[in-house]
């Protein structure tokens, strides 16, 4: 199990992208974000845009354009082979999962000389909740977080002058504008206040002209200036201030999406971080908590407390709040966490701390069993690769708890860490049966074949959300009904809704007008033929 979690180790990028690879060639698109993505993308070709993108027309300055200008190229490469896109998209995310870990090993390695401990710590990092979940989707959050540890790196190399690098100067704001033209300010202001933080604690306010003097500030500002100026040029006055207002001030102060109270990552962390989050955070609470151990930490341990900590408060200020928003804390509350066990000793309460989660991780199995009893809509047992992912997991706490009977703390976490990869890959396969619940891909291409049999171009959609970027799958737009009395004015055309509504809703059911009705996971769709003859 030591050589099964070595991510780091030689392929260690293959290896942990074999892990996931089935899940990117098997699963669907998600309509909130990686079908929008795509839909954007396709537009934004079509127009010959680049800086200013359109979702249906509407001004989309919610992103930067890196990561839509990756999506841009898949499709190029790829045009309608959405499985091959879906791995190319999902090389954004490992391999910047895989730098990060990578970078963190180097970073820690002169201080932690065990390396059963700094395997323990990238498979924590790696098997983290939100961390893991974050590499398994088509998102932009971990490549701006590979940005800002890189950034955070480059700092640290060039505050203790240990391995300098003559480009290092360059580097940071380099890393530090790729951040932000990933996914927004977070990309710099996170590094701003974890290196004036980390200063502060260390009473050297001299050395913050070190990294944010004029060169690192004019850098920005130039390359920022190119990057407004394009956008100017194709989205005008209103894109501007939509990005630079609305997208930033706009979300921090009074969120118009993801609102939530400001102590939201006091509560999420908990299981953002799961199945370590009880090991990691009880590490930080009993180190702060011990004034000798505190002020003894090193530059190193400064550092990364500064980070984690400065980051989950000013996240915290900030209005808009979902749990990925806190994803470049994530490897600092790890690797404090590792820098300090090594420091201060595996103690026994640790072992309840890995324990406990292992525990309840045994009982995978018999979850499974139990959930598809109670949940029998969706069919947990309708693969045997659920219940092997499932019994992996199970097997892999087990040996787990064994390994910590047996005073093997870190061996343990490895085991652990290695089994919830290997239960991801096993039920992985098992995809196919759920995609119907997970996306819209099943249920449009069954529209997609009986709206060309009956020779109905118009497609709408009724009670779902967020599923205008079904143009995607349906190679045509799409018109979205609002309400029942939208419904009432169809004529003519195939329409797609939620499963749950069939039967329910007497709109819906008086404009089907008997006709059959096609499942497919959570969804459904019928055609309307207003003048009675029947179309399936």
């Amino acid at each position: 199990m030591r050589k099964t979690i070595d991510i780091l180790g030689r392929g260690g990028c293959l290896w942990f992208f074999a892990a996931l690879l089935p899940l990117f060639l098997l699963r669907d698109l998600t309509p909130d974000n990686e079908l929008r993505y795509l839909s954007i993308a396709d537009e934004a070709l079509r127009d010959g845009h680049l800086f200013a993108f359109c979702n249906h027309g509407a001004a989309y300055a919610d992103k930067p354009p890196l990561y839509l200008w990756f999506v841009m190229l898949g499709r190029m490469i790829f045009g309608n082979h959405l499985a091959g896109l879906m791995v190319w998209m999902g090389l954004f995310s490992v391999v910047s999962a895989w730098m990060i870990l990578r970078t963190m090993d180097r970073w820690v390695r002169p201080l932690v000389g065990n390396p059963d401990a700094r395997r323990a710590a990238q498979g924590m990092l790696a098997t983290s909740a939100y961390f893991l979940g974050a590499a398994a989707v088509l998102r932009m959050d971990m490549l701006m977080c590979l940005f800002i540890v890189l950034a955070l790196r480059t700092f640290w190399r060039m505050y203790t002058g240990e391995e300098v690098r003559k480009g290092d100067r360059w580097l940071f704001p380099l890393y530090l504008f790729l951040a932000v033209f990933t996914k927004g300010p977070v990309g710099i202001l996170v590094p701003l206040v974890s290196t004036v933080v980390f200063l502060a604690l260390q009473r050297d306010w001299r050395s913050i002209g070190l990294c944010w003097g004029g060169r690192t500030w004019g850098i920005l500002a130039g390359l920022c200036l190119v990057w407004f100026g394009a956008v100017y040029l194709e989205g005008g006055t209103d894109y501007l201030d939509n990005l630079l207002v609305k997208q930033t001030a706009g979300r921090a102060v009074d969120a118009f999406h993801h609102k939530a109270p400001w102590w939201y990552y006091g509560v999420s962390v908990w299981y953002s971080l799961a199945p370590w989050s009880l090991l990691a955070i009880g590490v930080l609470v009993r180190g702060l908590c011990c004034k000798k151990f505190r002020q003894t930490a090193g530059e190193l341990e400064r550092l990364f407390l500064a980070t984690a900590l400065s980051t989950l408060a000013m996240l915290s200020v900030v209005s808009s709040k979902i749990q990925i928003y806190l994803l470049p804390a994530f490897p600092f509350f790890i690797y404090i966490a590792v820098l300090w066990i090594e420091r201060a000793g595996v103690r026994r309460w640790m072992k309840w701390m890995v324990g406990i989660p292992a525990g309840v991780l045994m009982l995978a199995l018999p979850g499974v069993f139990a959930a598809a009893r109670f949940v029998p809509e969706v069919p947990l047992l309708g693969s045997v690769f659920v219940p092997a992912g499932a019994a992996v997991l199970s097997l892999a706490s087990a040996g787990c708890i064994v390994r910590l009977a047996r005073g093997r703390f870190y061996p343990a976490i490895g085991m652990l860490a290695g089994g919830l990869l290997a239960a991801v890959f096993t039920a992985s396969f098992a995809l196919p049966r759920f995609n119907g619940y997970i996306g819209l891909g099943e249920v449009c291409r069954a529209a997609k074949t009986t709206g060309e049999a009956e020779g109905i171009e118009a497609f709408y959609t009724y009670g779902i959300r967020r599923v205008e970027n079904v143009d995607v799958y349906l190679g045509r737009p799409v018109r979205v009904l609002p309400s029942p009395q939208a419904l009432d004015s169809v004529a003519c055309g195939v329409v797609l809704t939620d499963r749950r509504l069939i039967g329910r809703d007497s709109v819906l059911t008086r404009a089907l007008d008997g006709r059959p009705v096609h499942r497919a996971g959570g969804y459904a769709f019928g055609t309307i033929r207003r003048n009675g003859v029947s179309t399936l």
